[in-house]
């Protein structure tokens, strides 16, 4: 039988919202200090993720912040002609204060303010959950640049995101902004079901890794919120049972895989060997296994 209409709508209730937004602002009052090493910088702090979205439920605790440095930047130039790779390479010099000493100081100043609950991760530093506030994530990145055209620092067009190392050292490159302002033009497009939805589909995920229908981790919610994204918007409509019908034979049936993009625009949603993309198996195994929890409900 189908998962009730009834039960559809509770998982389609945000999370967290008081919390998640006390949580933020203690933690972006310490990163912005003027005590910091880094007071002095060109900075923003910053939400991504579920919370910053809307799209958060109960079972997603943690919070999601990035802190990026402005006075320096990564490129690709890999759009440009030769002469313009010239131009850029004579507009700007080395920066003196790079990711790795910004990374370095934004660790000293969380430490120091909440010591052994911070843990430096593989990509974000970590802060443990304490009391009232919620876990969070601290992405510590830089400016990114992906340039169309560069004729001078004052003439270019670029598209902006960040970017960070991980500890293998390999530079990831994304686009939270773009990804957080196109799921809101998606949701008001839909008269306002694409981001119930989204939590639906995530609370669908936590159950599917309950009851062993797939594994942990192989269906982030970015990803998820990727997937939906590409839903021909007509589709979000009349109910919530509906839309999880729809979606689920979109998928498999009209599709086309390969075209389908990742809510900012700037990748494809379903490549293998990709940091920023899914890969198509994982994908293919979280919608038949929504499929089963569906139909064995």
């Amino acid at each position: 039988m189908p998962i009730p209409e009834s039960q559809l709508e509770t998982w389609s209730h945000q999370g967290s919202v008081t919390q998640s937004c006390n949580t933020y602002n203690t933690i972006k009052s310490a990163l912005e200090a003027n005590t910091t090493p880094y007071a002095g910088k060109n900075f923003k702090v910053f939400l991504q993720g579920s919370y910053g979205n809307d799209t958060n439920i109960y079972a997603e605790s943690d919070v999601d912040i990035v802190i990026r440095l402005d006075d320096c930047f990564q490129s690709d130039l890999s759009q440009l002609t030769e002469e313009e790779k010239t131009a850029y390479k004579s507009a700007f010099h080395d920066a003196t204060y790079t990711h790795l000493e910004f990374k370095r100081d934004v660790l000293s100043v969380l430490t120091e303010q909440y010591g052994a609950e911070v843990k430096a991760g593989d990509k974000a530093i970590a802060i443990e959950a304490c009391g009232s506030r919620r876990k969070a994530d601290v992405l510590v990145a830089i400016q990114f640049r992906r340039y169309f055209q560069f004729r001078s620092s004052d003439n270019s067009e670029y598209v902006e995101g960040i970017c960070f190392w991980n500890g293998k050292g390999e530079r990831i490159a994304n686009y939270p902004r773009q990804h957080s302002a196109n799921l809101t033009t998606k949701h008001q497009n839909t008269s306002k079901w694409f981001k119930p939805m989204a939590r639906v589909f995530k609370n669908m995920r936590s159950r599917m890794v309950e009851n062993g229908l797939i594994k942990a981790g192989i269906a982030p919610s970015y990803y998820i919120e990727g997937l939906l994204y590409n839903m021909p918007n007509e589709k979000l409509t009349s109910s919530y049972q509906d839309c999880v019908v729809n979606m689920l034979n979109w998928y498999r049936r009209e599709a086309s895989k390969p075209d389908l993009v990742c809510a900012n625009e700037q990748y494809y949603l379903l490549r293998n060997g990709h940091h920023t993309c899914w890969v198509q198996s994982d994908c293919d195994a979280f919608v038949e296994a929504a499929v089963r929890l569906w139909n064995e409900w």
